[in-house]
Formats: structure tokens, C-alpha cells, sequence
């Protein structure tokens, strides 16, 4: 014979195990019971699954929709950034590219080799540094480093490399052209 299911309402066994007659004065006017209150209805899971359901979805939508809108914006404009001979070798210099609080460095590596970078690490976003006789970029908050010609995690917690300035130069003037963001 199956056991008896009792009533949603009922009270089963307090907590302590003690009968209802020994529980004390205040667990009547307080009357959880704990068995019960874990009980969970096969609506109540079926709506809280619909609903996870439903936010995973509007998620993923809001992520295609950022997506879309990110490709659909236009390239950035170039804009002048210094002069060749503003940089000596191993000298870098920091300037706003695309926006205005778009922090990024220029640094001069060779005579005729530039190199740009968002300054802002791929970890938490902190500020990245130039040492260019190590060749590195180093980020102080969690001793990141990335090679210094292409932006590439060395070492470090950040997960992707840095976002790349493309650059143009017309005469001596070095110029911002746009921002790669590259994943590996």
C-alpha cells in the first residue's frame, strides 16, 4: 500500500522532531513548516523555467542587436596625431582615437616604425605602459604584458590582445586611420 501524501496545508513534523504538544509558545504563531516550504509545484518550476528560458533569449537577441548596430556604424575618421619628428625612438605619446575619452599610444619603435594601441587592458581596463626597451606593453594592475609590435597577450590575465589603431603617415604627419579589434 502507498504511503499517504499528506495535504499541502497540513503540518508534518517540526523541525526538532519534538510533537506539536512540547514545541515552544512562539512556533504557533509562527507555524513554517519546513518539509513543506521546500516543496516546490510542477507550475511553479515550469514558469521559473519559462521565464529563464525567455531571458536567455532576449539575451541573445540583445546581443545579435549589438552586434548589427556595431557593424552598421560607420569607420572612424582619421585624424592627425603628432608629428614624425615630435618622437624620438622609444618615445611614446598618448591621444584620444576614436572618441574623446578613447585613451590610446603611439610609440615610435624604429626610425620609420610607429605602432598604436588602445591603452586600455583587455582585462579591467586599466592603463597600459610603453616600455619600449623591453618591448613590451605592460599593464600595472595584474602585471599584463603585451608584445609592443603587435599587441599580443605575453603574460598576464588579459584574455584577447590589445585593439590596434591602424595609422597613415602623409609627410611628417601621423595620422589615425581606424581601430582593428582582433580576438587571437
Amino acid at each position: 500500500m502507498a504511503t499517504p501524501v499528506p495535504e499541502r496545508d497540513t503540518i508534518s513534523l517540526p523541525p526538532d522532531g519534538r510533537s506539536l504538544d512540547e514545541q515552544p509558545a512562539w512556533r504557533q504563531d509562527f507555524p513554517i513548516d519546513w518539509p513543506q516550504d521546500e516543496y516546490v509545484e510542477r507550475r511553479d518550476f515550469v514558469k521559473f523555467l519559462t521565464l529563464t528560458s525567455f531571458a536567455f533569449v532576449v539575451g541573445q537577441l540583445w546581443i545579435a542587436g549589438k552586434s548589427w548596430m556595431r557593424q552598421r556604424e560607420p569607420a572612424p575618421g582619421a585624424r592627425r596625431i603628432a608629428s614624425r619628428h615630435d618622437l624620438a625612438i622609444g618615445q611614446s605619446l598618448v591621444f584620444d582615437y576614436p572618441h574623446q575619452h578613447d585613451s590610446c599610444v603611439l610609440v615610435r619603435v624604429a626610425d620609420a616604425e610607429f605602432v598604436a594601441f588602445s591603452q586600455k587592458c583587455t582585462h579591467l581596463s586599466c592603463a597600459v605602459i610603453p616600455r619600449p626597451g623591453e618591448g613590451v606593453l605592460h599593464c600595472p594592475c595584474h602585471e599584463g604584458v603585451f608584445d609592443l609590435r603587435s599587441g599580443r597577450v605575453l603574460a598576464g590575465p588579459p584574455p584577447r590582445p590589445l585593439p590596434r589603431i591602424t595609422l597613415g603617415i602623409t609627410g611628417d604627419d601621423i595620422y589615425a586611420t581606424g581601430v582593428e579589434t582582433r580576438t587571437v
